[in-house]
């Protein structure tokens, strides 16, 4: 890498558009190193846990067990070549001091007493943050859909409001893959829902007040609940799932793709934009051209569609040149494969239409899975940045520039940041 790019790539602030902090997992005094493993991308090594929701949750709240070496192993012997683990071994080796070597068998245990003993810090969080070079978050809290993050995590966070459990609310019991309920949610804020035109007037009023709950943008994940083909509105059928235990398939999904398509009016609306998942989820339904047709139905709606949509990652970038309300997020493809990565972005700055559409996120629970998410972008992005200097195709100064838009100048324009 030039000097003059390493510079810039290295030492610009990141606004981080993606992450999953949350208190009662980032903030928690009570993690191991195995316990990292646990919840982290290395996780999905043993776990299918796409088409398996509940081992999310399970993950999540399950007790921390003392680390043992057999349970480490299936991470750093069987796995060891697996991108999520080298990535969260090599934001841990470096941030408790074990850069020289790795995590061994020798030495796992003098690591495992650093995490332990870090986490009890209360500063911990925000002293990897800032190493990481990561000036602003803006963080999806899955466990609590309508989370304020400031008070618990931080002036320098702000959060999405997810909105799968309302687009399975068609009955107070109705659950979305995290297990949470539109009703209760609603409920929390003082909503009335008697009827199906109270849900929908409680969904606009949600979706009002985001910004006082510093909440900066919508996020749709429902690739791990169902197919992302989101019908035309059909009102009538929607409203048969209304109340009902068990609503007929089709109503079902008519009620979903009738609520997505509110919040999608809404976000043109209050100008919010909305974060998709769309890639590895539930493979038979995430393709990105599958979500073509809610972007056409709401070309007002400004729509930032994540993960490069691994492995379709060239449709996604035909996507983002034809239909001028999208944006990448290109989180979590580095962490999953950096050789695509490299490709599809050297791919993007050659195919899309100006330099606003890339940002980036780290997308990841614990801070050292974000500091190394974050490291490591910086590094990849400065390969093909370098790689795109030195055959002519960008000059010094626009690799520069472009390389300051995607860490963080787009993200503060895109989510008006103030």
């Amino acid at each position: 890498m030039s000097e003059a790019i390493r510079q810039v790539v290295n030492s610009f602030d990141v606004i981080d558009v993606h992450e999953h902090h949350m208190p009662q997992i980032t903030l928690s005094r009570d993690v191991n190193l195995l316990k990292l493993f646990q919840q982290s991308y290395a996780a999905w090594t043993s776990n299918v846990l796409p088409s398996e929701p509940k081992a999310t949750h399970d993950v999540v709240s399950a007790p921390t067990v003392p680390t043992t070496w057999e349970a480490l192993a299936p991470y750093l012997e069987n796995s060891s070549s697996n991108s999520f683990v080298t990535n969260l071994v090599r934001g841990t080796v470096e941030l408790h001091g074990f850069s020289e070597v790795g995590i061994t068998r020798e030495n796992w245990e003098a690591v495992d007493a650093s995490v332990r003993s870090r986490h009890k810090e209360e500063t911990w969080p925000r002293e990897v943050i800032k190493r990481a070079g990561i000036g602003r978050i803006i963080t999806d809290s899955y466990l609590d859909p309508i989370f304020e993050p400031r008070a618990a995590l931080g002036e320098n966070y702000d959060a999405v409001l997810r909105i799968n459990a309302f687009a399975f609310g068609w009955n107070p019991q109705s659950r979305d893959h995290n297990g949470n309920s539109g009703h209760a949610l609603l409920k929390r804020l003082g909503m009335e829902l008697n009827t199906f035109d109270d849900y929908c007037d409680a969904i606009r009023e949600l979706v009002r007040g985001c910004r006082g709950r510093n909440q900066v943008a919508l996020k749709n994940a429902l690739a791990y609940d169902r197919d992302l083909n989101f019908d035309e509105p059909n009102e009538r059928l929607a409203r048969e799932a209304w109340g009902q235990v068990s609503p007929s398939g089709s109503a079902r999904k008519a009620f979903g793709d009738y609520i997505v398509d509110l919040f999608c009016r809404l976000a043109a609306e209050f100008d919010l934009p909305i974060q998709t998942h769309l890639g590895t989820a539930i493979l038979r339904g995430s393709h990105p051209l599958r979500i073509a047709g809610l972007i056409e139905r709401h070309p007002k709606t400004r729509f930032l569609l994540m993960h490069l949509a691994y492995p379709w990652s060239r449709d996604l970038l035909g996507m983002a040149f034809i239909y001028r309300n999208v944006w990448l997020d290109l989180c979590w493809s580095f962490l999953l494969s950096p050789s695509h990565f490299k490709l599809a972005l050297h791919e993007a700055i050659e195919v899309l239409p100006d330099n606003s559409r890339m940002m980036i996120g780290g997308d990841c629970q614990h801070v050292e899975e974000s500091f190394a998410a974050i490291q490591f972008a910086r590094h990849l992005i400065g390969d093909v940045l370098e790689e795109k200097v030195a055959s002519g195709y960008l000059r010094n100064g626009d690799a520069e520039l472009l390389a300051t838009n995607i860490l963080g100048k787009n993200a503060k324009k895109f989510f008006r940041l103030s």
